[in-house]
């Protein structure tokens, strides 16, 4: 079921110009209080330099940016850059349409299964 959920979330991110690990990157960074690349990677669910690939390719398009911490100047933040936030206002649009879909789709498959759990709980 989740994958079958992450393929149409990647199938209506892609016209829209995003991927479903980019999306879940710019997520994290939307609070804007900038994460370490391991706090990414965590969030993500991805390993160390495949997060690394995908951060570089971010910065790129100018969605995120670089900056040393200012507690900590051995690590770097990661923080969304104001094109990132239109680009994830534009990426959550198209999740949230496929996530609509999705319910409608499977809302009647809810409502049996409801139906059916009931009649098997009052057998017993």
């Amino acid at each position: 079921m989740e994958r079958q959920f992450t393929r149409r979330i990647a199938t209506a991110l892609e016209p829209v110009g995003g991927t479903v690990d980019q999306w879940r990157v710019l997520s994290l960074l939307s609070d804007g209080a900038g994460h370490a690349m391991s706090q990414v990677a965590e969030h993500a669910l991805l390993a160390a330099p495949t997060i690394t690939k995908i951060v570089d390719g971010l910065v790129s398009q100018n969605l995120v940016y670089r900056r040393v911490d200012e507690t900590d100047r051995r690590r770097v933040l990661i923080f969304i850059s104001a094109r990132g936030r239109t680009a994830l206002r534009r990426w959550d649009a198209a999740v949230a349409r496929e996530r609509a879909a999705m319910e409608a789709e499977t809302g009647d498959d809810l409502a049996l299964l409801a139906e059916l759990l009931t009649r098997l709980a009052a057998r017993l």
